[in-house]
């Protein structure tokens, strides 16, 4: 597995964490909680921006260089669009005055296309720190994987592993897997995007003495 140049993992629901919250039974908490961090959700958006219209041999370092200069960039995410061979993605600032600078460069050539830069209406999903690469080795093991959804609960894990195999060949770079993003694997179009993540081993359990 450690040569297949991609990561799957499971698509959780929204609203799962928040619901197992409620049994608790406090919902007075639950709701000021709950206006709490929609405001910070609110907040994160006016920060985002949504770029489209992205060249496929662009990458994420090549996008968050081209918006250097609108303000500090917090994230970025990209995704592949299985409606098109151009991909999208979003870019968090860390103030609302760099997401509004920055849409001042839509219409601007990267790679062979002009990109869309438009106000996003949704927030990046943060990703644990604890998973981010910690090396140079692990940088680069996350440059060859990616992240898939959507996928049917009847998609084994083998199907998985030999439907991008037969795809994008067992040593291929990650970029011939993006764009399988949209293609019907069971009954459901799986998305692929570059992931933000390496593939760790599982730590062997310890024994009980």
């Amino acid at each position: 597995w450690s040569s297949i140049p991609w990561l799957a993992r499971p698509l959780q629901r929204r609203g799962e964490q928040q619901e197992g919250s409620a049994a608790h039974g406090h919902p007075g908490r639950r709701r000021t909680n709950s206006r709490t961090s929609m405001a910070q959700r609110d907040e994160v958006i006016r920060r985002t921006v949504y770029v489209s219209d992205i060249d496929h041999q662009v990458t994420e370092e090549n996008l968050a260089a081209l918006f250097i200069n609108c303000g500090q960039v917090v994230d970025c995410r990209m995704c592949g669009d299985p409606n098109s061979v151009l991909r999208f993605a979003f870019i968090e600032f860390t103030d609302e005055e760099g997401a509004r600078t920055a849409l001042n460069l839509s219409g601007t050539v990267l790679g062979y296309y002009p990109v869309r830069v438009l106000p996003s209406k949704t927030a990046i999903a943060p990703v644990n720190p604890t998973f981010l690469p910690r090396s140079d080795d692990e940088r680069e093991m996350c440059a060859r994987t990616i992240y898939c959804t959507n996928i049917d609960k009847k998609v084994t894990q083998a199907d998985l592993k030999l439907f991008f195999e037969s795809i994008c060949g067992e040593a291929e770079s990650a970029t011939a897997a993006l764009n399988c993003s949209g293609v019907i694997l069971g009954a459901l179009p799986i998305r692929v995007s570059p992931s933000k993540t390496p593939v760790r081993p599982r730590a062997p359990r310890q024994l009980m003495h």
